[in-house]
């Protein structure tokens, strides 16, 4: 029926009778993009057949294809992470081909999803955060660090953050350290905001 029906897709067939040994080695080459898979080989039966290939290619999709009409069997597969749950003779042409185009496509976008969730993480790993209640000398203006050491501002924020300082001197404290030079004179001394 298959072959009737994939004519756009390419896809392999094992030979019957398949045993559940012969599928693992095949899913091992890592080429295989989804599995129709039969509950019931001579080997192994019901969802145990599904885990062990779960667990040997956790990124190949699965669409159980089986003569077992069983809800709660088939409710189970899913939530186990089958696509989809058919039932021979029940199923023709083009919603299986839907099947398995839906299968792949959700295939896709959880691989997508995976890679943003990945990315995400490492992000937030690196991420230095400042928060809570800063202790300052009101003076000076160090903080002091959980351990109870006092630190100049900008060593504490370089510590706990990726920030990065470069000093210059506000227009007030110009005038109070240098009363005698003009601002705004050469372009190398502070200008003041309105």
């Amino acid at each position: 029926m298959l072959q009737n029906l994939c004519l756009s897709v390419a896809f392999e067939t094992l030979p019957r009778p398949c045993r559940t040994s012969k599928a693992l080695t095949r899913l091992g080459r890592k080429d295989i993009d989804l599995v129709l898979l039969d509950l019931g080989l001579p080997d192994s039966h019901g969802l145990t057949t599904f885990h062990k290939l779960r667990q040997a290619a956790p990124d190949v999709p699965v669409i159980v294809l089986t003569s077992t009409d069983d809800e709660e069997l088939a409710v189970t597969a899913v939530r186990d992470g089958a696509q989809d749950y058919l039932i021979k003779g029940q199923i023709s042409g083009r919603p299986l081909v839907r099947a398995v185009r839906y299968a792949l496509e959700r295939q896709k976008a959880e691989e997508a999803r995976s890679v943003l969730i990945q990315s995400l993480q490492n992000a937030l790993a690196n991420v230095k955060l400042l928060s809570g209640l800063l202790p300052i000398c009101a003076n000076c203006k160090k903080i002091r660090d959980d351990k109870g050491y006092w630190s100049q501002v900008e060593s504490y924020i370089h510590e706990h953050s990726e920030a990065e300082f470069s000093h210059s001197i506000c227009p007030d404290c110009f005038k109070k350290l240098y009363p005698d030079l003009k601002i705004g004179g050469s372009g190398n001394s502070p200008k003041e905001t309105p």
